[in-house]
This record gives structure tokens, C-alpha cells and sequence, in this order.
């Protein structure tokens, strides 16, 4: 771990947020009845506020701050309904009676089995065809080469934790600035707080390895048998380390980019290349809506 990544926050420092002497009014503590009156008043601005509280240099209100961090990104990444998306094919599954109709040539060994025995059909033993829709697997790189605090951590926090209810089985997670770290990998189960809070750990170092970061994902992606492979991409898209940043994404079956507000020309730029599709976000919130209009 380099030295950014380490860095804390003082008393005074954190203060500079109004909010902050309402949420902890003394050192080690944390009034969640005023965490949750900051949440109704301006849910990014205390969502911000959160994300720093887990890097305090007080270790009682920091572990504090990531026990609520955990639950509270999950909560808000929940908003509005998660639809799966992508075309279905026709398959031979196990009998259920709100699934489709009995395939009768998978299940006719059993049908005349039962009929010659003189005995009830064993219902485990039949087979219906069924609509199946493809699994989702997901990739998420966050760009953490630039201002890691506040309201940009706030914001990639907010990513895994949607990314983490969308698609809870398989997702990986990778940070990428100089170096390219794979937080979480696409076959490893880890639960969603601890992921949340493994990325709230993250400050911002160093240049940025985009054509890395995209060329991991895909290593991630082929680990998993998913119908559906979707690599989002949390970053303004402006590459500092060399590399082939578009051969990278073109690897990928599906690229999407959620880009800063105000800061989106060069995703723009790369997504009308490599055919991926943008949303723009202006803070933690935005990310739940983004990624509906983008992934369906």
C-alpha cells in the first residue's frame, strides 16, 4: 500500500464540512439520527461527508464510519428496480409449474415409467422448456488517479455498491492509476459492505493506466460463463500512461462509461470509437439512475 492510499483525515480537516459537527459531536462518535437528517437534506453532500469520515485519523470514528458506510451505499444503490436485460433462448430446465410446459420428450422415460410400475410420476424426474435469460457479469474499473475524497470517493463507493446489488454473483472490481489493483476478483465472494468499504480505503495516486485497467477487465470477464459481459468504466477517460486504450476496449464485448459531469469530452471521444455508451454523473446519487438508463 503506497502512502497516499494511507493518508488520513484530522478533526480539523473534516470540519471544514458544516455538516460535520452534527454528525460526530465528539471524537469517537458518530449520531446517526443527524447521519440520517444529513441524508434527508442533501443525500450527496452526506454521503461525501461519509466517505471521509472513513479515512479519519480517529480510529474509533473511522471503524464507525465504515460500519455505517457499508449498509448506507448499499441502501441507496437499491433505488428503483433492477430489470434484467438481454434475449433470452428456449432451454430443457427442471420441472417447476410456474415455468413453462412439460417437454415430453425429456420427461416421456419417466411418464411411461411410472405408467408401467402402476405409480405416481415422479415430478423431480420431468423436465419443462423455459425461456432462460443470460447471466450478467460485470466488470467495474474506478479511475482513482485523480481527487479520491469527498465526493469522487462518495461517488466510486456508490458504483460498487450498484454494481453489488445488480449483479451480486459475479462482479469483479479493479482501481487503476499508475498501478492497476483488482479489488475484487470475478470468482472470489466477498460481501458487498466489506467491498464498498475496501474501495472507501482508496486515495488518489499517481497517472492513469486506462488501457491496463480495460485489458484486466477483460481478464476478470473470462473467468465467468455469464450470456451477458458489461465492463463500466468509471473515469473522465483521460489516459496518462501509454497503451492502446482503444484496441483494449474494443477487446470487450460490452464497454459503458459513466463519466464526471462538466469533465465528459474524452469519454465521449473513446465511446463514439469503441461503440460504448456514456452517462454523465454529477455525485454518489446519480450513479443507481446512470446505470438503469445505460444497462436497461
Amino acid at each position: 500500500m503506497n502512502e497516499a492510499s494511507k493518508k488520513t483525515k484530522s478533526r480539523r480537516e473534516l470540519a471544514r464540512n458544516e455538516q460535520f459537527e452534527q454528525v460526530s459531536p465528539e471524537v469517537g462518535e458518530i449520531d446517526e439520527e443527524a447521519v440520517d437528517e444529513a441524508m434527508r437534506e442533501d443525500t450527496d453532500v452526506a454521503l461525501a461527508l461519509l466517505a471521509d469520515l472513513t479515512g479519519a485519523t480517529d480510529p474509533k470514528l473511522r471503524e464507525l464510519a465504515k460500519k455505517l458506510a457499508g449498509r448506507l451505499f448499499l441502501d441507496v444503490s437499491r433505488r428503483g428496480p433492477v430489470r434484467p436485460r438481454g434475449i433470452g433462448k428456449m432451454n430443457t430446465v427442471p420441472y417447476r409449474p410456474e415455468v413453462g410446459d412439460i417437454d415430453l420428450d425429456a420427461s416421456l422415460e419417466e411418464i411411461v415409467g411410472a405408467r408401467a410400475a402402476r405409480r405416481v410420476v415422479d415430478v423431480t424426474e420431468l423436465k419443462v422448456r423455459s425461456w432462460v435469460r443470460p447471466a450478467t457479469a460485470i466488470a467495474l474499473l474506478i479511475d482513482r488517479s485523480g481527487s479520491m475524497g469527498g465526493k469522487p470517493l462518495a461517488t466510486s463507493a456508490m458504483a460498487v455498491a450498484a454494481v453489488a446489488w445488480r449483479s451480486p454473483e459475479d462482479y469483479s472490481v479493479i482501481a487503476f492509476g499508475k498501478d492497476v489493483v483488482v479489488t475484487k476478483s470475478q470468482n472470489s465472494t466477498k460481501a458487498g459492505e466489506r467491498v464498498v468499504n475496501d474501495v472507501l480505503s482508496l486515495r488518489g495516486f499517481g497517472t492513469t493506466d486506462l488501457a491496463g485497467a480495460l485489458r484486466a477487465a477483460g481478464e476478470q470477464l473470462s473467468r465467468t460463463r455469464a450470456g451477458r459481459r458489461i465492463t463500466i468504466v468509471l473515469s473522465d477517460c483521460r489516459a496518462t500512461v501509454e497503451g492502446d486504450v482503444v484496441a483494449a476496449a474494443c477487446s470487450l464485448e460490452e464497454v459503458v462509461i459513466l463519466a464526471p459531469a462538466g469533465d465528459d469530452a474524452e469519454a465521449r471521444v473513446l465511446a463514439r470509437q469503441v461503440g460504448a455508451r456514456v452517462a454523465v454523473i454529477d455525485g454518489p446519487t446519480d450513479v443507481p439512475r446512470a446505470l438503469r438508463e445505460v444497462l436497461g
